[in-house]
């Protein structure tokens, strides 16, 4: 329940831009300003960050509010999985980051692996689709849907990208200081299970 006032913020967040986007009434547009305002202010109170960098996050966004992809490719080799060490936060996550318009999720995770890891991959198989609502991950403004996809190494060798300090694989028992934003210990475990049953179905909450 300690999180509660952020799944607040952002219904009241989400519910605001719904009606921007949809209403055409002058006195409608007001009270949903408002709306958002309030929002704003909420998550102002209990983080870190100011009301302009709040405002500047929630104001950039227009249209109907949908949760936003995220795809995280896992690639296994000897029985361990690939990771790569963030810049961000020097800690380690699933090579992947949010899905560019234009771009299929195999063409994004392909995409990825090779700019954070120098992996030349070929995408097989969703393995699962993780909703950040229904798991530990650090409070966050946005709901992320993680979609985990299984790919293999064509060609290519270890090589950081502009947003990576750290290329390595690891075993299931020795995990790293992980992302937490971008993946838990738990989701990790999980894809493992892939590894000892391949028939195994997609994972999706």
């Amino acid at each position: 329940m300690s999180d509660k006032w952020l799944e607040w913020a952002k219904q009241i967040q989400s519910l605001a831009q719904a009606g921007l986007t949809f209403t055409n009434d002058m006195y409608d547009k007001e009270r949903y300003e408002q709306l958002r305002t309030l929002s704003i202010e909420i998550m102002n109170e209990y983080t870190d960050h100011n009301f302009e960098s709040i405002r500047d996050l929630f104001a950039n966004e227009t249209g109907y509010q949908t949760p936003k992809v995220d795809v995280r490719g896992v690639v296994f080799k000897n029985d361990r999985i690939l990771m790569v060490r963030e810049k961000h936060d020097d800690a380690w996550a699933l090579p992947g980051g949010f899905c560019d318009v234009g771009e299929s999720p195999k063409e994004n995770v392909t995409k990825e692996i090779l700019e954070e890891a120098g992996f030349h991959v070929e995408a097989k198989k969703l393995l699962a689709v993780f909703d950040t609502n229904k798991h530990a991950h650090p409070p966050q403004p946005y709901q992320y849907y993680k979609l985990c996809i299984q790919c293999e190494i064509i060609s290519g060798e270890a090589s950081l990208g502009m947003e990576t300090k750290g290329i390595d694989f690891f075993a299931e028992d020795n995990l790293p200081n992980l992302s937490l934003n971008r993946n838990t210990e738990i989701q990790i475990k999980r894809l493992f299970e892939f590894l000892r049953d391949p028939e195994k179905p997609a994972l999706f909450d």
